[in-house]
């Protein structure tokens, strides 16, 4: 049965690497579903590939699949949506994502409401009374050169509220994304974010190039945003990760930031309302 959570507040089930369901009053939006099972490996491209450390807490056919409104697709990678998700997710199904990821999905695996967002460029959702604005935030997935070699990433910023358009709570989404300088662009644009949820992990790949937020650049984040709230996620679940949530949580101890850290263990929600205050 659909879970509502309270008025103005919106909940969070952590269901494994950066997979969450995210309901706001009617509203329930998936975040880059990652269903394979321990042992399997994810396809990250150019012939390489991570075997999956955990299990997922949800199985993909125990989704409340009838009140999907949207899933929000940072990037198209095997560890973000997988084999299993593009089966089991009905074609018919709302995606917003990058313009590449929107090609992919519609071009070669059928889902036909794909929409592709260039960065700052918003797409409203409605049920019912519930609103929510995403908007394509900027994120960079590789050093340099490098980003040719990896899909497009965005952040997104997830703007509840209700069909008058007032805003009442605001999610922001990191994405697969390093510490660079466009991430302080977030923070000028929007200084008031209720909860960001981190992709850490310091994915590694092959000849030492990290490519996600080890524990210093997921504190440095925080640093520069600032949220009243965030959630730590996308760490611990692949080979390739190398940088443990333990350094990060040690890191943003280390800073002051221990009260704004939300901790998830797989399968557990998290309720976070606007009214949260530093």
């Amino acid at each position: 049965m659909q879970r509502t959570p309270p008025v103005g507040t919106v909940e969070v089930q952590f269901i494994g690497n950066a997979t969450l369901l995210i309901r706001y009053g009617g509203l329930t939006l998936l975040t880059d579903p990652n269903f394979l099972h321990r042992g399997q490996r994810a396809h990250l491209g150019y012939g390489l590939v991570s075997r999956r450390l955990t299990e997922p807490a949800v199985d993909v056919a125990d989704l409340p699949h009838a009140d999907l409104d949207a899933v929000v697709l940072s990037h198209l990678h095997g560890d973000h949506f997988d084999r299993v998700a593009r089966r089991h997710l009905d074609r018919g199904l709302p995606f917003v994502t990058t313009p590449h990821a929107s090609r992919v999905l519609q071009g070669l695996f059928g889902f036909h409401r794909a929409v592709g967002l260039r960065t700052w460029q918003s797409h409203t959702l409605l049920r019912g009374d519930s609103l929510v604005r995403v908007t394509a935030l900027p994120g960079r997935h590789a050093p340099g050169p490098a980003r040719r070699l990896l899909p497009p990433v965005m952040g997104s910023l997830l703007e509840f509220g209700d069909r008058s358009g007032e805003i009442r709570l605001i999610l922001y989404v990191s994405g697969d994304t390093l510490m660079f300088d466009g991430l302080r662009e977030i923070a000028r644009r929007h200084p008031d974010i209720h909860l960001a949820v981190l992709h850490l992990g310091g994915t590694t790949l092959p000849g030492g190039m990290v490519v996600t937020m080890d524990a210093e650049q997921g504190a440095d984040l925080l640093d520069t945003i600032r949220p009243h709230r965030a959630l730590p996620v996308h760490y611990d679940d692949y080979g390739v990760f190398r940088s443990p949530l333990s350094d990060f949580l040690a890191e943003a101890g280390r800073r002051g930031h221990g009260r704004r850290i939300l901790r998830c263990a797989l399968g557990e929600r998290v309720t976070v309302g606007g009214d949260t205050r530093r």
